[in-house]
């Protein structure tokens, strides 16, 4: 009896042992991976707000450099974005002066990355490798010139639209709300040049936010891999910016990748029906704000801030992120999926996932779920690097 006693009280110590251990190696893991997000819109948030990327922002932001860093990311894809304003492409150019402005701050701590020597360097000098998404094709105002001029000065992937569409391609917005007849949907003989272009100068074609008639025309359009930048599945939450079983598919032909987006409201369809419920008892201070020229992404995001306690409890459980992982594995293999965070362009995020911080949460999480640590590497960023490089080729 004096033994069994002994025995089963050292079973707490053993236990704690191991889950330390444990830790230990998911975050020798993480430090070991190269950690890629492949959309951020804090530039968008600072040039709206005014907030610095090398200030601490924590409590204001998803995203500044010193959590970037604790958080383990390696590459930092930065989204250049603006609604569909007749200055957008000067507008793009002021965001990208914005980054240029944080690597001119900081040498030491971050590199505008633009080809896979800069990456390796900046990986290897443990720099934060900062790269240029351009969201919204209406930003090159159908002038492929402003296309080139972009990709000079860095852009290397350019989602083809927003939820606005171009003149030369369709969104998954507006064909979504049939605001396009069907004989208009898709890509036009210019957004085939558009593609075209793209391939060229090694500038990886976009397909999140794409009606499924551009996606379509896309993928016949390009002969490189595409990228998803933030996009989930449809099949779990149907809503139009999440990609269906046969565009899932399509994107193992292309050897292409789809990086998960993080917002709730992309991840579980009952978030949605509690934002509905929680717009509706709001309604008098959105209609205020609409009257004032706010567009609606802008008035859910103040609300959310301002009603932060009752937000909260809107957010999905973190595990509802790897279900979108789990069934894209399943379904297509491990070598096309990424992560496309959408920090700071999101107001919603899962819980545990509080800002660019908690990224080694999902390694830890990939790990529970059985996944080995080659595969683990791959998520994070292994197979982004690939597509990346085989668009440069």
């Amino acid at each position: 009896m004096i033994k069994r006693i002994a025995f089963y009280s050292l079973l707490p110590i053993t236990y704690s042992l191991f889950t330390s251990c444990a830790a230990h190696k998911t975050a020798k893991l993480h430090k070991e991976a190269i950690v890629v997000d492949t959309h951020n819109d804090f530039i968008s948030k600072a040039v709206q707000k005014g907030f610095l990327f090398d200030a601490n922002n924590l409590g204001k932001t998803h995203s500044d450099l010193a959590r970037m860093k604790k958080g383990g990311l390696d590459v930092q894809i930065f989204s250049i974005w603006c609604d569909a304003r007749p200055d957008a492409y000067a507008f793009a150019n002021r965001e990208i002066d914005s980054l240029y402005a944080y690597v001119a701050r900081n040498p030491s701590r971050m590199k505008l990355v633009t080809n896979a020597n800069e990456l390796d360097e900046a990986i290897k000098n443990k720099q934060l490798a900062s790269m240029i998404g351009v969201e919204g094709g209406h930003m090159i105002e159908d002038d492929l010139s402003k296309l080139e001029a972009l990709a000079k000065r860095g852009a290397r992937y350019m989602t083809l639209t927003w939820n606005n569409s171009t003149s030369w391609a369709s969104s998954a917005a507006d064909e979504y709300n049939n605001k396009i007849p069907e004989e208009k949907r898709g890509l036009t003989d210019f957004g085939v040049q558009v593609i075209e272009k793209m391939n060229e100068l090694g500038v990886m074609v976009d397909l999140s936010h794409v009606g499924e008639k551009t996606f379509i025309d896309a993928i016949a359009a390009t002969t490189k891999p595409v990228i998803v930048s933030h996009s989930c599945v449809h099949a779990l939450c149907p809503v139009a910016r999440n990609l269906k079983d046969y565009q899932i598919s399509a994107i193992k032909l292309n050897k292409g990748v789809i990086c998960l987006n993080f917002f709730s409201g992309f991840l579980d369809s009952s978030f949605n029906r509690k934002n509905i419920t929680f717009m509706a008892k709001r309604k008098a201070e959105a209609d205020s704000m609409r009257k004032a020229g706010l567009q609606q992404f802008f008035i859910e995001d103040h609300l959310f801030e301002k009603y932060k306690n009752e937000t909260e409890a809107l957010r999905v459980p973190m595990n509802v992120l790897l279900d979108h992982i789990d069934y894209i594995v399943k379904r297509i293999g491990v070598d096309h999926v990424g992560l496309g965070s959408d920090f700071d362009g999101i107001n919603s995020a899962p819980q545990h996932l509080n800002g660019v911080q908690d990224f080694p949460k999902i390694t830890a999480a990939l790990k529970k779920r059985g996944y080995s640590n080659e595969d683990i590497k791959k998520i994070l960023g292994g197979n982004v690097i690939r597509v990346f490089k085989a668009n440069l080729n």
